[in-house]
């Protein structure tokens, strides 16, 4: 049996699943492989860079007739990127991370679906407020960026559920299997979202190396963490630090983040660290689930897996 939900009619996709749109691993090709699975793809626009979206936003475009869309990051995009979005017909657009208020006219305009993300329940109220189509409810065991002081998915879920009804809620954080898509419905979300899972997949953007890690990765060893953005010189707001596998600088900065801020050596360390091969490239972003990451299937095989593994999961639930 399908699983039909708010999200799914909304849409017209056959499964409750999201791609989160995660900046430098959500492509072209992994939009559009999520999408003809039966899922919603949504690529991973983030900063609004002109030249990553001039070449990913064409592959997810060609890719699949499905529907799809693009997520950005409201505290770091201008109304450009949302145009050169809008120019190839998303589905949907997703803000995340900041005040998405200058840019949801002008999405609602285009015609396209009006989905935010929100870590807490000011978040959630402006989100309900703005008339958001669908609302991203991100608990704390999420990879990636999150809320410094934000709630576990288990009990924000259903809250936002219960804020926004009737506006269609996903659950996000900590699901990387069918089950966790089945406990998510059984919140009242309409679906999942779901990221470090389709990071471990064949069309990822990640080098085989990072993929590989979250194959590897466990989740005790996840930290949420500002000291990795400030040792890149990133310009990530502090409210969101983000969850990563271990990494020598947390190790070394834990809990000195702001002499870490204050000394340009140590930053200096940091980029001559990874230009010399001693310190990854990248962070490896992953959530708490990774644990549950054992392979790297094709991601429209993925979200059938997903689908499949949550019909049982629930059918299961029934007979107790």
């Amino acid at each position: 049996m399908a699983l039909s939900t708010a999200f799914t009619t909304l849409f017209g996709v056959r499964h409750p699943i999201a791609l989160a749109p995660m900046g430098g691993s959500a492509g072209g090709a992994l939009t559009a492989a999520v999408s003809r699975g039966g899922g919603l793809g949504l690529l991973g626009a983030g900063n609004g860079d002109r030249d990553w979206m001039a070449r990913e936003l064409p592959i997810v475009a060609q890719g699949t007739e499905k529907p799809w869309g693009v997520g950005f990051q409201s505290w770091a995009i201008d109304g450009d990127a949302i145009e050169r979005a809008l120019e190839y017909g998303p589905r949907a657009v997703m803000l995340s991370f900041g005040d998405p208020s200058p840019f949801t006219e002008r999405i609602r305009q285009a015609g396209a679906a009006l989905i935010l993300q929100v870590t807490d329940l000011e978040e959630a109220r402006q989100a309900v407020d703005l008339g958001a189509d669908v609302i991203v409810a991100q608990g704390t065991e999420s990879g990636g960026h999150g809320a410094r002081r934000g709630r576990s998915t288990l009990p924000f879920v259903p809250i936002v559920v219960d804020l926004a009804a009737p506006v269609p809620v996903l659950a996000a954080g900590g699901i990387a299997d069918g089950r966790g898509v089945a406990a998510a419905l059984a919140l009242g979300a309409a679906g999942a979202l779901i990221g470090t899972r389709f990071q471990a997949t064949a069309e990822t953007l990640l080098a085989p190396s990072i993929a590989a890690a979250i194959v590897a990765g466990r989740g005790q060893d996840t930290e949420r963490s500002s000291i990795l953005d400030i040792a890149r010189g990133s310009r990530w707001p502090a409210k969101y630090p983000a969850r990563t596998l271990g990494h020598p600088y947390l190790d070394h900065w834990r809990g000195r983040e702001a002499e870490l801020a204050a000394d340009p050596d140590a930053r200096q360390a940091y980029q001559d660290g990874v230009a010399r091969g001693d310190l990854p490239p990248l962070p490896v972003w992953a959530g708490e689930a990774v644990d549950l990451i054992t392979d790297l299937p094709p991601a429209a095989d993925l979200v059938a897996t997903l689908a499949r593994q949550a019909e049982d999961a629930l059918a299961r639930a029934g007979r107790h």
